[in-house]
């Protein structure tokens, strides 16, 4: 698959890669020049976004335990991102040892660390496709050898809708991936949002990379949740969503909201 400069045959190393800068962030080692200096760059613009993404990370890891403590056992992660421990396996393993992980991204690099990480598990799998198609992800014969959509499952768009311009019809994405899931599946979604401060600077920075940074208020983001219903605390900033201990300092300055939702 291949638009706005994403190749799945390819690793474009002229642009920086959402997942190798939030890589980067996340203090990784698996990106080129070009990410490290849009990560500064993202920094620069918005002081917050490593305490941002942490959080994400942190919100992602908790959600993946309660939709697993909830008896959820298949996991559809799309927009994955290059591999952090705890990876989504590795936190629902935590809960449940028999959990099936179906991971999607359009970044070869992350394609190639994962399937690395996984070490040929049958039970996971590394699926190179973009959100952008998602009835070519559902379709796809890797995911169905690990996620039977008779039975419920765990949607994660965590960190990766904002890439979607309205042009893309992301409310439509969300709304395929969802008519897919059967009852009693989740949805868990992180999105930023230029409501706690001005960051025209920040997307700006995200114009040079393969896919623009598109913020979008509370209302927008809920909206990717209809068909669902909201599970406590609702929509939140992500370091809010049922916290497992003291939210970092500067929680109230981060621009994620998260919220986890079952059909």
């Amino acid at each position: 698959m291949s638009r706005d400069g994403f190749r799945a045959e390819e690793i474009d190393t002229s642009r920086p890669h959402p997942a190798r800068i939030y890589d980067y962030l996340l203090g990784g080692k698996d990106n080129y020049d070009i990410d490290r200096e849009a990560g500064d760059a993202l920094a620069a613009a918005a002081p917050e976004v490593r305490v941002s993404v942490r959080a994400n990370r942190a919100f992602l890891r908790r959600a993946v335990k309660y939709v697993v403590g909830e008896g959820v056992r298949q996991i559809l992660d799309i927009g994955t991102g290059l591999p952090t421990s705890p990876n989504v396996h590795e936190a629902a393993a935590e809960v449940a040892p028999d959990v099936r992980v179906a991971y999607i991204d359009n970044d070869p690099i992350v394609s190639a660390h994962g399937n690395a990480l996984l070490g040929g598990s049958g039970a996971n799998t590394v699926v190179l496709a973009d959100l952008r198609d998602p009835q070519s992800i559902l379709s796809d014969p890797s995911v169905r050898e690990v996620i039977d959509f008779g039975r419920p499952v765990a949607l994660l768009l965590v960190a990766v809708v904002h890439f979607l311009a309205e042009a893309d019809k992301p409310e439509q994405i969300v709304a395929t991936l969802r008519d897919a899931l059967p009852a009693g599946s989740f949805l868990v979604l992180s999105h930023a949002t230029g409501d706690l401060a001005e960051r025209s600077e920040a997307q700006a920075v995200y114009r040079q990379a393969t896919a623009s940074m598109n913020l979008r208020s509370r209302a927008e983001v809920l909206r990717f949740f209809d068909g669902f219903e909201l599970v406590e605390p609702g929509l939140t900033q992500v370091p809010f969503w049922r916290p497992d201990g003291t939210p970092p300092e500067g929680s109230h300055e981060i621009g994620f909201y998260g919220g986890v939702a079952r059909t």
